[in-house]
Order: structure tokens, then sequence, then C-alpha cells
């Protein structure tokens, strides 16, 4: 993945990773703000090349790209810090991978996507909804991005996959805002779903089982195995706008098992994104 270090270098249609070493809105644990720089770690480590699935080399592709960490540091209007940082990486007309950090940078990045396409649904894939309207008095908390997002009306629909943690408020949440959920034991139905828009995809790194992804810091069993997370974007049919992977916690992963599957996952999609172009306004 070749390293960009000046904005005026980016061109349009590139794909673009970029770190947001954030955490500060977690509800449980810290250590997510470490993630970017590990996965980074695993890609560069010469134990895996940079060949996709789908045959991509994406250390031959021109069109992959990284633009380091937005700085992220002091919490005061932090959402808002994301959000011009990403305005101004997708005012060059490129499509942003976003490594997390927890899940609520979702929301800025989200928010900045929007003004870039006409119409955009979103897909999440999670063991949790994050749907909660506030959380521990944390409006912007990790649980809570989701709710942010379609109040605002920021995306035309929102179908989650792999959820396994619904509770009431967030049950009530899902049916205000229409969501569609599909949670685990239904996993099957998720390639019968029909897109007519854009995707942002939306990855918390918990929902894989632990046993797959140890280093989250929500532990939630009985998700989904690695092999089935890569089917499920490999077989999207409609083009990625941006995307994200969140919440990998790299103080519980020793063992950097959780630092390879996000490399392996990023990976296959920034291979998706350039396999299927798509126009931004």
């Amino acid at each position: 993945m070749k390293r960009i270090r000046r904005l005026e270098d980016l061109q349009p249609g590139m794909v673009a990773v970029v770190g947001i070493p954030f955490d500060a809105n977690s509800s449980f644990m810290r250590g997510p703000a470490l993630a970017p720089a590990q996965i980074r770690k695993a890609w560069n480590s010469g134990s895996m090349n940079l060949c996709t699935e789908s045959g991509i080399d994406l250390d031959a592709q021109p069109n992959f790209v990284d633009l380091g960490d937005l700085e992220v540091d002091g919490a005061p209007g932090i959402i808002e810090k994301i959000g011009a940082g990403i305005d101004e990486l997708l005012s060059h007309n490129v499509r942003i991978i976003a490594l997390g950090g927890d899940h609520a940078i979702t929301y800025p990045v989200m928010k900045s996507c929007s003004t870039r396409f006409d119409r955009l649904d979103i897909l999440h894939l999670d063991a949790h909804p994050d749907l909660y309207d506030s959380y521990d008095g944390n409006r912007y908390s990790n649980a809570c991005p989701f709710a942010r997002i379609m109040e605002e009306k920021l995306a035309s629909r929102l179908v989650q996959v792999g959820i396994r943690t619904l509770n009431p408020h967030q049950r009530k949440q899902a049916k205000r805002f229409g969501v569609e959920i599909i949670d685990m034991q239904n996993l099957q139905k998720a390639g019968a779903v029909q897109w007519e828009n854009p995707i942002y995809l939306s990855i918390d790194l918990d929902v894989l089982d632990p046993a797959f992804a140890p280093g989250v810091s929500h532990y939630e069993p009985g998700g989904m195995s690695t092999r089935q997370l890569i089917e499920l974007i490999r077989g999207l049919p409609a083009p990625i706008a941006g995307a994200d992977i969140v919440e990998f916690n790299p103080k519980r992963d020793p063992q950097e098992i959780t630092a390879m599957v996000a490399a392996k996952i990023l990976k296959e999609v920034a291979a998706r994104m350039i396999e299927l172009p798509v126009e931004m306004i």
C-alpha cells in the first residue's frame, strides 16, 4: 500500500485508508485508539502478501493508498474535527476506508460521506446494534452512532447483520428508524438482501466470534467466522462508497491474531471497492 503524505497527490477514484486513533467515547474499555498502528504493523509484517482472494495485488495497485492517521488529540469538538478531516479527504474524490478507533467514529465519517453521494445505504456488521439514544449520558458514545445517523437522515436505509444483543430500548429504536435487522441466528438471509444504492460498510470486529477475533472490548460469543465475513464482503453486489473497520482493541490481542484478521478484512474490503467503482458528487 503506497503511503501518500501530500493531499495534492491524491487522484479521483483512489481508495484511501485513514486511521482515526480515537476511543474516548468507548463505553466499556479503552484501547481501540491503538488499532490503526497495529493493523499497519500486521499489514507490513511480511507474514502475508497483499494479494486478495479475487486476485488483486494491492501492493501493485496505484489506486490504493494509505493517508496515515487523522490528528484527533483532545476531546472537545472531536466529532466535528473528525468530520472536517474526512471532508478534506473526500474533496479529492477518493473513497475512504477508516480504521478506528471505537465505533463512535462512524457517525462523523458517514456524515461526511453522505454529502458526496446522492443516496447511501448502510450495511452495519456487528454483535451490537449501537442504537442507544444516549449511553451513560453520552449521545456520541460508541453505543449510539446509528441513532445519530438515522435521526439526521444521513442514510436511506440501515441494514444490520450479525446482531445478537438486541435489548428492548434498541428494539424500540430500530422500529423508530425502520432498521432492518438480520440477527446472527438468521445469518443465511444476509446474502438475499437487495441493494439499490451505494453502500457505506461499517464493520465492528466483534461481529466475529471471539474465537476468531479475541482482540475486542466486548466479547459476544456466537458470532461469525472470519470466512463468513469475507464471503459476505465479497458477495456484495452494490459498490462500497466508504467503509470503516472499528473496535479492534490491541490490549486484548497479545498474540496479534485480531490484528491479522483486521488486515485481512481490510484487504478484502479494498478489493471490493476497487472492483466496483462509484461516482461521487
